[in-house]
């Protein structure tokens, strides 16, 4: 008998990876708070059939419905054997058209024969057509008290909205690796079989985290060993690269060994190209949850894949491919030693670099040169009525001596002209402090002294026009 369905579980403990589910499904059973319909989605091989089957099997119990079926009962012997009037399986896929869920839903008409409820399990029903679902609305919704649906998928995006409103939609999560090894060591030492670990690990990775498929590749395994199961019997029998010879590559990728790169393309050439790829992937899966690569090199990693898989859809020759594929890579490693060897040189050298000191003075002038590109007339006041001071941590401090004119002009075009210059030149966020011109003070100018008597009364009155003005009012003195 074969391993999936020698060990296919009967019983809830025996599903593995599937906690939550189990939980929910069987303290439902207890509190006797069972729904009408159901909706399993998961991946292949997640354990939605078997966990359907066994629901189907504690509901129908002598003793339930019970969580733990008794297994001895009528309606146990019959669901584990798979011939249970009551139960009955429909496949989607084959069994898709209006006509087949009509004929369904006359079943739901009959009460049960021998067992509890009527339960039908439909498989693959994201393939039902939209004329299908449609006639099961009614009846999913409000079946009789004796129905029960139980609905499998692997694609739930397929169901209409008004199907997933009428069901409670479980959700089957992909299986662990590490889960499915230990179960399937398990399988190995109940059927007495020596096996290898990496053999093991190989057979899980290449099932993609099915647990059928991964017994369905041991029962191979098995045949084609012919008594111990090992690593190189395992890589022979999938066709697939030993995962040693990619370690082994990266690490020539890393030292740039281009003479013993091409070697091994020459021993791997013959091998399905696309695996070499699924395998290139899964270890650097590993490497980027192990940080044995830096992240940037990693994505310069998948680019080069994902190039090479389009290649391989125009392309043939797989020792070219593969040639082009690995010395990319060599290629993408070399930005990240540059990186390294920057990182080192900071670790190993005591060095201190001195910022460039900024020239205020030199940026000022150059304000006043864009200012003047954009109006010459604010230009000439801006460099005529203020002079730079300082600039120094981000404040910029100059002497404002406008006239009324500039001032006016300053008013006007500051915030949409002068603030975005400062910004572009000085830097956005630039403070302003402005330092006042200070006030001249005029000293006034001595009068000349009068020149002696002997002078003539007409020189002195022009002078004193000349200081006063020419309508100052001149009366003369005579002295005694």
């Amino acid at each position: 008998m074969v391993l999936a369905l020698k060990y296919r579980p009967k019983r809830f403990e025996e599903i593995i990876g599937q906690d939550h589910i189990v939980k929910t499904l069987t303290n439902a059973i207890k509190t006797n708070r069972i729904a009408n319909a159901y909706l399993f989605s998961g991946l292949r091989g997640a354990g939605k059939t078997t966990t359907a089957r066994i629901f189907a099997k504690a509901l129908q119990c002598e003793n339930g419905p019970t969580p733990t079926p008794c297994e001895n009962c009528e309606n146990c012997i019959l669901s584990n054997e798979n011939r249970h009037l009551d139960i009955i399986e429909m496949d989607a896929a084959s069994n898709r058209k209006i006509e087949d869920i009509r004929e369904l839903i006359e079943h739901t008409k009959y009460k049960p024969s021998i067992g509890r409820f009527k339960i039908f399990i439909i498989d693959e029903v994201h393939m039902l057509t939209n004329e299908a679902f449609n006639a099961l609305l009614k009846t999913l919704e409000e079946p009789p008290e004796y129905v029960k649906f139980i609905m499998c998928t692997t694609d739930p995006l397929k169901l209409p909205a008004t199907i997933l409103s009428r069901v409670q939609h479980f959700r089957f999560n992909k299986i662990p690796e590490k889960i499915i090894e230990n179960y399937l060591r398990n399988v190995l030492i109940k059927e007495n079989i020596e096996y290898d670990d990496e053999a093991i690990r190989l057979i899980v990775k290449s099932a993609g985290g099915s647990v059928r498929d991964s017994l369905t590749l041991l029962d191979q395994a098995i045949s084609y060993s012919g008594g111990k199961i090992d690593l190189d019997k395992v890589v022979e029998m999938l066709g697939v690269i030993n995962p040693e010879i990619i370690e082994k590559i990266f690490k020539l990728i890393f030292s740039e060994e281009k003479e013993k790169i091409v070697e091994i393309i020459r021993e791997i050439k013959n091998y399905d190209i696309e695996s070499i790829i699924d395998e290139i992937i899964i270890y650097l899966k590993e490497a980027l949850f192990n940080g044995t690569y830096p992240l940037i090199t990693l994505q310069r990693f998948f680019n080069i894949l994902s190039d090479t898989r389009e290649l391989i859809k125009y392309h043939s020759d797989n020792e070219f491919i593969l040639s082009l594929m690995f010395f990319r890579m060599i290629e993408a490693i070399k930005p990240h030693k540059i990186d390294e060897l920057i990182q080192n040189l900071e670790k190993n050298i005591n060095y201190k670099i001195e910022k460039p000191q900024i020239n205020g003075e030199t940026l000022f002038k150059k304000l006043i040169q864009k200012i003047k590109e954009k109006d010459e007339d604010l230009g000439i006041c801006f460099e005529t009525s203020l002079k730079f001071i300082s600039f120094k941590d981000g404040v910029l401090t100059w002497e404002s001596c406008p006239d009324e004119e500039c001032k006016q002009m300053f008013r006007r075009f500051f915030s949409p002209v002068i603030r975005p210059l400062i910004d572009e030149i000085f830097g956005i966020g630039t403070k302003i402090e402005v330092m006042r011109c200070p006030q001249k003070i005029e000293t006034p100018q001595p009068i000349p002294k009068v020149q002696q008597q002997n002078d003539k009364s007409e020189d002195v009155i022009r002078k004193v026009r000349e200081i006063f003005g020419t309508n100052v009012k001149i009366t003369k003195i005579n002295h005694k």
